[in-house]
Order: C-alpha cells, then sequence, then structure tokens
C-alpha cells in the first residue's frame, strides 16, 4: 500500500519498500468505510479490543489523525467503554477546560445540589469569582441549608441569585438557569443542545479561541444520544478532581497498559504492531487548510505515507461516510475519501462497507437507475 501511495506522487519518493524479513502474523490492510464519525469511533474501539483478545496489547496499538481536534469524538467513545488511553500531539479532549464546564452542566441538569458544578459555571460569567459565586450558591438554599432538588424551585429561587450576580451577567445566567430545567418528553440530546446553547455566552466570554472549542462540545451532544440521563454522560467521562501531588509519582504498575492517539507529526520514527489512521476523508486527511499549493499537498501526502507506514502488521483507514454539522437535527455532508486512497491504492487494500449500509441495503437488491436530468426538469417545471 505505502508503496501504491508513493507511486502517485509526481515527484518525491524515489525509495521502494521491500519486505527482507518474512512478519509473521502480518494481515492485508482495511479500509473500512464509516456511517459517520460516530460510527468510526465504535468501529475503532471494536477493532482494538479484538486486536487485543488476538495478543496484540494497547501500548502496541496507536490510532493516528491528521488534527488533534480529529480525536475529540473517539475519546468519549474510549472512555465510555473504559479503554484507557495516552494522547500525543494535543490536549486529551476530555481535559479541556470548555469540556468540562459542558460536563458540570450535565451534572447540574440531573443534579441540581452539585456544589463544585455550580462553582464552575458561575465562575465563567464576568465579573464572577469565587466569593460571588459563593454568594449566588447560598441564595438558593433554603431555611435549612440545603439547594433544592428540583429545577422548579431553583428557578422560583434564581431572583435571589440575580441580586448578587454583576448587572450585565444576570440575563444569560437566567438562560443558564431555564436550559438546566427538562421539559416534559424531551429526548435528552434535545436537552443536551438547549443546555449547549446556553453555555455559548459563557464560554464566549471565558476563552479567546472561543468559536473552536464551541465546535468541539458537539461531539459531547452527540455521545447523549445513547444514553438515558444527562448526568450519565458526565459520569462515564470520569470528571474528576485533580490528584493530590502524592499521587502523581510511583512505579508504573506490571498489568499497566493504554492505547496510543497521536497525531501523524508525533508519531514520526515510531513502530505499532497496528495501526489505526482515522478520518481518511478529503478535507480532513489531506487538510483543506494545505491545499493551496501543489508543495501543501505534497506534503499532506508524504505525512499520509508516514501514518500508513508506522504499521508492523495489521493497518486500518476509516473512511466516514458522511459529517454532521447539527447534533439535534440530521444537518449533514456528505465525505469523499481521501485522494491518497487511488484506485492503485484501493487496490491493496480489503474494504469493509459501513455496517449500517450493509444492513439497509441487502446485497441481492437490484440496482436501481435513478434519471437525476429528468428528476430536477420535473422540479424546476413545478417553480413555473
Amino acid at each position: 500500500m505505502a508503496n501504491a501511495v508513493a507511486a502517485d506522487a509526481p515527484e518525491g519518493f524515489s525509495s521502494v519498500l521491500r519486505e527482507e524479513v518474512p512478519v509473521t502474523g502480518a494481515s492485508q490492510p482495511l479500509l473500512i468505510h464509516c456511517a459517520d464519525e460516530r460510527d468510526q469511533s465504535e468501529s475503532v474501539a471494536d477493532r482494538v479490543l479484538e486486536l487485543y483478545e488476538q495478543g496484540i496489547g494497547l501500548q502496541k496499538q496507536a490510532v493516528l489523525f491528521r488534527a488533534a481536534h480529529h480525536s475529540a469524538d473517539l475519546e468519549i467513545e474510549l472512555a465510555r467503554r473504559r479503554i484507557p488511553f495516552v494522547k500525543y500531539g494535543g490536549l486529551r479532549y476530555l481535559e479541556a477546560a470548555h469540556v468540562k464546564d459542558l460536563l458540570a452542566a450535565f451534572r447540574l441538569a440531573d443534579n441540581p445540589r452539585d456544589e463544585m458544578a455550580w462553582f464552575r459555571l458561575l465562575q465563567l460569567m464576568s465579573g464572577v469569582g469565587p466569593t460571588k459565586a459563593r454568594r449566588a450558591i447560598n441564595a438558593l438554599r433554603d431555611m435549612d441549608g440545603n439547594i433544592p432538588l428540583s429545577h422548579g424551585e431553583i428557578q422560583r429561587r434564581w431572583s435571589g441569585v440575580v441580586d448578587v450576580l454583576p448587572s450585565d451577567v444576570r440575563d444569560m445566567s437566567r438562560d443558564l438557569a431555564e436550559a438546566l430545567c427538562e421539559k416534559e418528553s424531551e429526548p435528552v440530546v434535545v436537552h443536551a443542545e438547549r443546555i449547549r446553547r446556553a453555555m455559548v455566552p459563557l464560554i464566549s466570554s471565558s476563552y479567546d479561541d472561543a468559536a473552536s472549542r464551541l465546535e468541539d462540545l458537539g461531539a459531547l451532544v452527540l455521545a447523549c444520544t445513547e444514553t438515558t440521563r444527562l448526568s450519565d454522560v458526565a459520569a462515564e467521562q470520569a470528571l474528576e478532581p485533580p490528584a493530590s501531588t502524592g499521587d502523581l509519582a510511583g512505579p508504573p504498575t506490571i498489568d499497566e497498559d493504554w492505547l496510543v492517539l497521536s497525531t501523524v507529526h508525533s508519531a514520526k520514527g515510531l513502530e505499532f504492531d497496528a495501526v489505526h489512521v482515522i478520518h481518511a476523508a478529503d478535507g480532513n486527511f489531506p487538510s483543506d487548510m494545505s491545499l493551496g499549493s501543489p508543495e501543501g499537498l505534497e506534503e499532506e501526502r508524504r505525512l499520509f505515507y508516514v501514518a500508513i507506514t508506522r504499521a508492523r502488521r495489521n493497518l486500518a483507514v476509516y473512511v466516514p461516510l458522511r459529517y454532521h454539522h447539527h447534533r439535534v437535527r440530521d444537518d449533514h455532508s456528505w465525505a469523499q475519501p481521501s485522494r491518497f486512497l487511488s484506485e492503485s491504492v484501493r487496490s491493496t487494500l480489503m474494504e469493509v462497507p459501513a455496517a449500517s449500509t450493509s444492513q439497509q441495503i441487502p446485497s441481492s437488491t437490484p440496482a436501481v437507475t435513478i434519471d437525476g436530468s429528468g428528476v430536477v426538469a420535473g422540479q424546476l417545471s413545478k417553480l413555473w
């Protein structure tokens, strides 16, 4: 496969890889088509565990990606399945401050008495420090010093909170309190999206790079589609307070093992028994930001070459078929496989169709020919 990728380059690749010593246990590389990013994360986790059962430890496997944010949804899936991992070439998604902010809001949605979550969210508001945040929390308490368990009661007491907060953040605080209250028969993912929207002004006022951070939060909303409570999502991500300094040092245990997540840049010079290359869709790999010149495209090709040559025995390349732009509605765009997966390259791979596609369209179903021009002409005529 690597030689086929190199052969497609107009120039720059002079070496040809040859197998001098046969590698035991090697298998044909896979090209795995996935329905979307969520399906990709589940497929990677399934294959990681499958290879683990075959004797390939987690540290001998790596998931490689073009940009650090490409692993966000996968990190959520790995955390849900309790698969340990370390990430190189970027901050772990679940360690990012804005992600912890939304997880804190999810916890509050099911447990209004979570004072640590209140303390975190209130301090996102401009002009609110630890002292004012504590006063605002105290304004919610009843005569016995307890915070109500009902969000309806929280909203009734919110006027006392507003009196403590600066005037310019009172409206956003009311919006947050209303968003935390679940509506009757409301799907969990819809509630999660309402909370995310209420968090927009808080994130925007607290972080310089707010736009990219807000885009990241969509992965957490998507994770709510398969859960019954928002707090379950927060629990699955193991939101914990910082470890004490006494917990930071010490010899590793003999059973310690973890999956490696890495950008391709950070994986240069390394090798693994099994490599999973994700987001091999055009615009992600190659990155659309690098396509302004032929030199940029060829640098992306070299990065792709680096990614696939990190594997000793097993290689899987994953291509999502669509990317969602809205986590509640089904707004999405269809993706094209990476231009580096040419016909000559794909001839060296074993292709695996998307599970959802193969289930919806049985192999015995005859092909249907659609007259696209006729359909368009008919629709245009209706406009007149």
